[in-house]
């Protein structure tokens, strides 16, 4: 199925094959888990039990960082369980959200009442508690400070709605800026990068704040089913007076309107994302940051004046994250993909848009800043279409080859 998604796009096609023949191990080096206690080998099985998008880069931190933000992760996952849980009251829930960073600091704690999917983490939070207190203080000091901080702005919100842009900002800020700002403090006390990167709050708040919007603009129809609404209503309310009106067919016109209003938003902080990124110094880490940026760049690209946001889930192609994962290792590779799917929008931007003139000056602010016609132009390859179809037909019979390898190898086994 993979495949056929990926038709027309013969890298991916190939990338695919790489990764399934072992490619993904330069991404997600295998973990030496004899050396763990059994405490972190369950947080890693955790980790990977409850992150689709992060477990394999977390996992390919150099050193004492992997493992730090392993908990880091962990905790906020925690957190975020607690607040994303409909079925905890209130009166409940806030104070759960005020003490969560002392619960570090408890052996016993754990939470046991939570109905959400991901509740393995509350349930059997002393695996988790007592791995945060073996890390070295520098680390503890900044997961609780960001955990303490994440807590409050998570129950401020519980009680009231995202109306102005401004607190769409500041809600991001809470959830996922937070974040940015603790994994760069991280990075900064592991020495793998300099002070300066962690000092600097303001890139690292753009870090998440990109990609917070980026999801939430994504999730409008599973956030409606769920009775949650994160549209911020200075947003939405110039184009619907409900939120939810905008499921609806006949209101597609202004549906569209507000969505690409915020995406439009979303990519204001894509020129720090790049100055961020621009940073960093140790591979590890690099990878760690990019990844989920160009991810998000392409799944903004992706919703951009798309009925379908409206209708289902939009998702990019799994051989189109494969490539991406492999191939945003360095600054101008990063760029490039930038610059590809910011002339992507471009390309999708309609003259009766409400919101056409913004959309036009931060792509064009971005793409000054990718130095789009260089890049654009490195990342051409020239292929000849007979070339193509020769690279596609290879690797679609590898795949084939390769499957049925593992078919009867499977079956060999069970014999056996």
């Amino acid at each position: 199925m993979d495949i056929l998604k990926s038709l027309g796009h013969p890298e991916e096609i190939i990338n695919l094959f790489k990764y399934k023949m072992g490619g993904c191990r330069t991404v997600m080096p295998k973990l030496d888990y004899e050396s763990m206690s059994e405490t972190l080998r369950t947080c890693y099985v955790y980790l990977n039990q409850t992150s689709r998008s992060f477990a394999a880069v977390i996992q390919a931190l150099d050193g004492e960082l992997r493992h730090a933000v392993c908990i880091f992760y962990l905790v906020l996952r925690a957190l975020d369980t607690v607040e994303d849980d409909m079925t905890i009251p209130l009166e409940k829930k806030v104070p759960l959200l005020h003490e969560f960073h002392t619960f570090l600091y408890q052996p016993e704690w754990c939470f046991t009442e939570s109905k959400e999917k991901d509740r393995q983490v509350l349930e059997d939070f002393p695996s988790i508690s007592v791995e945060f207190r073996n890390l070295g203080q520098e680390y503890r000091e900044v997961i609780s400070d960001i955990c303490h901080r994440m807590g409050f702005g998570m129950a401020e919100f519980l009680e009231k709605k995202v109306s102005s842009m401004k607190e769409w900002d500041k809600y991001c800020h809470y959830v996922a800026g937070l974040v940015g700002v603790g994994l760069s403090r991280l990075f900064s006390a592991s020495q793998l990068e300099d002070p300066e990167v962690g000092r600097d709050t303001e890139l690292a708040n753009s870090m998440g704040l990109f990609l917070q919007k980026t999801n939430i603009i994504r999730d409008y129809l599973e956030d409606q089913q769920e009775g949650r609404a994160f549209w911020p209503e200075e947003a939405w309310s110039q184009f619907a007076s409900r939120l939810e009106d905008f499921a609806q067919p006949q209101n597609l016109t202004s549906a569209l309107a507000c969505l690409n209003l915020l995406v439009t938003d979303a990519l204001r902080h894509v020129p720090d994302v790049i100055s961020y990124l621009s940073r960093l110094r140790n591979q590890s880490v690099f990878n760690f940051c990019a990844i989920p940026q160009v991810m998000a760049i392409a799944t903004l690209s992706a919703c951009y004046n798309n009925p379908q946001v409206f209708q289902g889930i939009v998702k990019i192609r799994k051989g189109q994250a494969v490539t991406l994962m492999m191939e945003a290792t360095n600054m101008q590779t990063v760029q490039n993909i930038i610059a590809q799917y910011t002339q992507e929008i471009l390309q999708k931007v309609s003259l009766s848009d409400p919101s056409r003139d913004k959309t036009l000056c931060i792509l064009g602010v971005i793409q000054e800043k990718t130095l789009a016609r260089t890049a654009l132009s490195s990342r051409s390859h020239h292929l000849s279409p007979f070339y193509l179809s020769a690279a596609m037909l290879l690797a679609a019979l590898s795949w084939q080859y390769l499957n049925a390898a593992q078919s009867t190898g499977s079956t060999d086994m069970q014999g056996s």
